[in-house]
């Protein structure tokens, strides 16, 4: 940490209280400005130094607190690459500042940390303005290798998982800002990479909370292995697949089935659930993917019969996925907690849900009705899609005011209770045949004509042509076309099926088009990742032929006034394009 100290400009307009750009207009009109002396055109780096003696030569105020003169020594060269280890070191000095016996807590043995008296001022001036603690949390405010989890949101993470204090576990704990917030009898703690172990360590021993942080891969190395936790909290590392996947098969840890290595967060999630008590909690940052990937959906299946996941609360950072390890006496659960709140409403959410109270912000929905082929769990899928206070009053407004013809509908004060069935099993009922474009196909010239994502957004006819062969795809009137994110008509003509189109043909004794069509249409686009085809599993409403035609027509009638509006919407953009232009140019005018 020795060597002439250099900053970027950001630092430059952080220390002047400016923005970047006077930072970029000093540069430009004043020739005295230092010149840069390390870092690249693009991102200069100046020396501290000489930035300060412009400052002064020049009469203008700044400002260099000792937070930044001591990130200045941690960060001299702009290195990111060493920044996490002279931070753990830092944390190191700020503890032997603070009691030189909490150093033997510190993962491994104290680092022996380079000498630099500078750095060692600054941060006894620091821990004096401050108190050692503060002191590092400024130090570390300034270095996210990871950004952490929003305060709000730790705090709603470590109110559901220790709600009565205790041992609390987080197996990744990064710099430990879940295990900081809720603030344990006792924290434990694992991280692979031994610098963010260090921070970690430090901010508890600072903050006063008995911590055990462990440097090493949870999954790979358990360091707390047949020790039983009160609650666990994680927020597991994005995209991290597990190392030595293979070794894990037998693992006692992954009960519920082997997380597959594209879902790594389930093989966290099922380490968690190992290591809390009977009875205890566990609350997990999950990807929103992860609840309908079909990769994971075994596991799904199984924490779900086995009484273990109980709630799937999203929340602006994410969904939390809130699990009980089942002791030997708990009932199997009947329900799941789903929800979609504001971070501030999660814990309360899950206290009155757990304590058997109504959960007006979320939907309770039946476990045995999660059990089908999808096992989706994502509370988007189940919950009621922005209904709005009265959406009878809204369709009635929309249709008095629309130029169109629009159909008459019923509002009702509740919604129908209607059974439901997916595509994919209504495909192996016989019902439907599914078929998909080919991927790959060229377009331009022979003799047959191809349906095209464009024509099926806009309802023309085919306007794409190819050359015959085995590949094509051939739909015919009555087919259901539908693309990707919502585009849906039922076929007028006969044709091959263009790149990206996907076709649905009904038994039409059993299923009527429009009525698949106006479905499709109206479900929620795809979320997630996955090798699902589109409209698999959209749920399709269960009803006698004589409802489906019904439902069809004023399905059809509502496609029709939507292309209608958007003609004349087309029309008056043309019309105010050209007549625009023909005021401008000179061959319009006024009158006439």
């Amino acid at each position: 940490m020795t060597g002439d100290t250099t900053v970027s400009a950001g630092d430059i307009a952080r220390l002047g209280g400016v923005g970047r750009a006077a930072v970029s207009n000093w540069r430009r009109r004043h020739h005295d400005f230092p010149a840069p002396v390390a870092g690249t055109a693009s991102s200069p780096r100046f020396a501290l130094a000489d930035v300060e003696a412009w400052f002064r030569a020049n009469g203008r105020p700044y400002r260099l607190s000792p937070a930044d003169r001591a990130w200045q020594r941690l960060h001299p060269d702009g290195n990111d690459l060493l920044v996490a280890a002279r931070v753990a070191d830092a944390g190191q000095l700020l503890l032997r500042i603070h009691d030189p016996a909490l150093l033997d807590r510190l993962p491994g043995a104290p680092t022996p940390v380079p000498h630099d008296p500078e750095l060692h001022r600054a941060l006894a001036e620091l821990a004096d303005a401050l108190g050692p603690a503060a002191a590092f949390e400024e130090i570390c405010a300034r270095h996210r290798a990871r950004p952490a989890p929003a305060e709000e949101l730790a705090t709603a993470m470590a109110r559901i998982a220790l709600p009565g204090g205790g041992t609390l576990l987080d197996p990744a704990c990064g710099t430990g800002s879940l295990l900081l917030t809720a603030a344990p009898r006792l924290a434990l703690g694992q991280h692979s990479d031994a610098d963010a172990a260090r921070i970690a360590a430090a901010r508890l021993l600072l903050a006063g909370v008995d911590a055990d942080i462990v440097a090493a891969d949870a999954l790979q190395s358990d360091a707390f292995a047949g020790r039983s936790v009160d609650g666990v909290v994680c927020d597991p590392p994005p995209g991290d697949r597990p190392r030595g996947h293979g070794e894990l098969a037998g693992d006692p840890r992954f009960a519920h089935g082997l997380p597959p290595r594209t879902e790594p967060e389930l093989a966290w999630l099922q380490h968690a659930l190992a290591a809390v008590r009977p009875g205890g909690p566990v609350v997990i940052r999950m990807p929103a993917a992860a609840a309908a990937r079909r990769a994971g959906r075994r596991i799904r299946s199984n924490l779900l019969r086995a009484g273990a996941l109980r709630a799937v609360i999203t929340v602006p950072d994410g969904d939390l996925w809130v699990l009980r390890r089942p002791a030997a006496t708990d009932p199997t659960p009947a329900h799941l907690l789903v929800a979609q709140v504001d971070v501030d409403r999660a814990a309360p959410l899950w206290e009155a849900f757990s304590g058997g109270r109504d959960v007006p912000d979320g939907a309770a929905v039946p476990i045995v009705d999660l059990l089908d082929d999808d096992v989706d769990v994502s509370p988007e899928r189940h919950l009621q899609r922005g209904r709005g206070p009265d959406p009878g009053r809204a369709f009635t407004e929309l249709r008095t005011a629309s130029a169109t013809a629009v159909p008459v509908l019923e509002a009702l004060t509740e919604p129908l209770p209607l059974a439901t069935a997916t595509v994919a099993e209504l495909s192996r009922a016989g019902a439907l045949r599914v078929r998909h474009a080919p991927t790959r196909m060229t377009l331009g010239g022979g003799g047959v004509a191809v349906l095209t994502v464009t024509d099926l957004a806009v309802g023309t006819e085919p306007t794409g042509r190819t050359a015959a062969g085995p590949a094509l795809v051939r739909i015919r009137p009555g087919d259901v076309v539908a693309a990707a994110m919502g585009r849906v008509r039922v076929a007028s003509t006969r044709a091959a099926l263009g790149p990206g189109l996907t076709a649905y043909r009904v038994d039409p004794e059993r299923l009527d088009a429009e009525y698949l069509a106006g479905v499709l249409r109206s479900a929620p686009p795809p979320t997630g990742s996955g090798s699902t085809r589109y409209g698999q599993r959209v749920r399709i409403p269960l009803l006698s032929p004589e409802e489906q035609r019904a439902y069809g027509v004023a399905f059809r009638e509502l496609l029709a006034a939507a292309d209608t509006a958007r003609d004349a919407a087309e029309r008056a953009d043309a019309l105010l394009r050209v007549g625009g232009e023909g005021l401008v140019e000179g061959w319009l005018r006024p009158g006439g």
